[in-house]
């Protein structure tokens, strides 16, 4: 993440779309937690995540705000691409979680709140430079990215759906 970018194009914009990718650490702390610790999670680190995701989530908030008010120069149909993903990805997990709050375990929910913040911000950014210019090497961040979305868009799914058919056992 640089935060020079060529023609001065918007440093904090780059800044606020790098950012959630560093959720990608609490994330590997909380599975190595999982795998390996006695206990998944403690309540304070629960917390810790919670607020990453809180920051994550303001941030991608901020950099769809050009996209909301017509002022980040793409096409309508990127700018319906960046609004519908990140946001609905954000509104309908949260609406999910909120839901289903008391049945699901903590961690998981965790998982689930870094993995929304995470997929909102990187639906973003994948709509954004899709096609951008350059070589294979320039752009690999984006192809690598590519690679992890679809993993933890499936995750997430599967955490729902766990949820669902707990429910639907209970009732």
């Amino acid at each position: 993440m640089t935060l020079r970018v060529p023609g001065n194009q918007g440093n904090w914009w780059h800044f606020l779309a790098g950012a959630p990718a560093f959720l990608a650490f609490p994330m590997i702390w909380l599975r190595l937690r999982a795998l390996f610790g006695e206990r998944p999670s403690t309540a304070a680190g629960r917390r810790a995540i919670w607020i990453l995701v809180g920051l994550s989530v303001c941030g991608t908030t901020l950099v769809e705000l050009p996209f909301l008010l017509h002022l980040a120069g793409t096409s309508d149909w990127q700018r319906f691409a960046v609004l519908g993903l990140g946001f609905g990805v954000m509104i309908a997990s949260g609406v999910l979680l909120f839901l289903r709050r008391r049945r699901i375990a903590p961690t998981r929910a965790c998982i689930a709140g870094i993995d929304t913040a995470y997929l909102a911000n990187m639906a973003l950014v994948l709509v954004v430079y899709a096609g951008a210019s350059g070589s294979f090497s320039s752009r690999s961040g984006w192809f690598v990215a590519t690679v992890i979305v679809w993993p933890m868009a499936l995750e997430l799914l599967w955490i729902f759906a766990r949820t669902l058919g707990q429910l639907q056992n209970q009732e």
